[in-house]
């Protein structure tokens, strides 16, 4: 009797917990997202990492972002200084796009300190040498895109990366000795270098001016 008793108790809980369990389940319904909280494109459809874009530096090319104006320039901030705009290497060259004072005084800003505190004037800083590179480099760039120098299709975006990287009179240089006086920075980057790792993007969107400042 006390085996039967206790067999129909347990029998009485199993069939409860399996009654809850049909209730709670029938009793959901089901929610409509809304339209605009659905998502419609995979295009962000993860952060990426710092080792994402390790794996992607040689490619020059940022993840998600293409070949298109904002990926040049956060492919050139990432060869840079990581992207960092608080970053002040051991040469005293200054943020996100490792700049020299002495370019940062032709385009009007004096204050090292304000400027590493800024990111939207380091970005229009960046926007604004782009300008002055290309008007510096006008004929040079109707004079040479295209052509093929140390093995590499010269473009207008691997000129203005190389201009950033050595100054536009040693870009010049390098194109009208076919890639016989090349340059080098002191951590060992040069100008073919920089030619082919930022080749091919579209910075047509940034217009060449003469003399630009903030």
């Amino acid at each position: 009797m006390k085996r039967w008793i206790g067999f129909l108790g347990h029998l009485a809980i199993i069939i409860i917990f399996t009654s809850f369990g049909t209730y709670s389940f029938k009793s959901k319904s089901v929610v409509e997202v809304p339209f605009q909280l659905k998502v419609t494109s995979t295009y962000l459809s993860y952060v990426p990492s710092l080792i994402d874009f390790q794996n992607q530096e040689d490619q020059g090319s940022p993840i998600l972002l293409g070949k298109s104006y904002v990926g040049f320039k956060e492919a050139l901030a990432f060869k840079e200084s990581q992207g960092k705009y608080e970053i002040v290497n051991s040469l005293g060259y200054l943020g996100k796009y490792q700049f020299g004072s002495s370019t940062l005084k032709l385009m009007g800003v004096s204050n090292a300190v304000y400027f590493l505190n800024d990111p939207v004037l380091q970005e229009r800083i960046f926007e604004l040498n782009v300008a002055r590179n290309k008007w510096i480099l006008r004929r040079d760039i109707k004079r040479f895109v295209g052509k093929r120098i140390n093995g590499v299709i010269i473009s207008e975006s691997g000129m203005v990366a190389a201009a950033h990287l050595a100054g536009a009179g040693n870009v010049k240089k390098y194109l009208r000795s076919y890639g016989q006086n090349d340059f080098s920075d002191a951590y060992g980057s040069n100008i073919a270098h920089y030619m082919k790792k930022f080749a091919n993007y579209n910075i047509s969107k940034i217009k060449a001016q003469h003399n630009p400042k903030v």
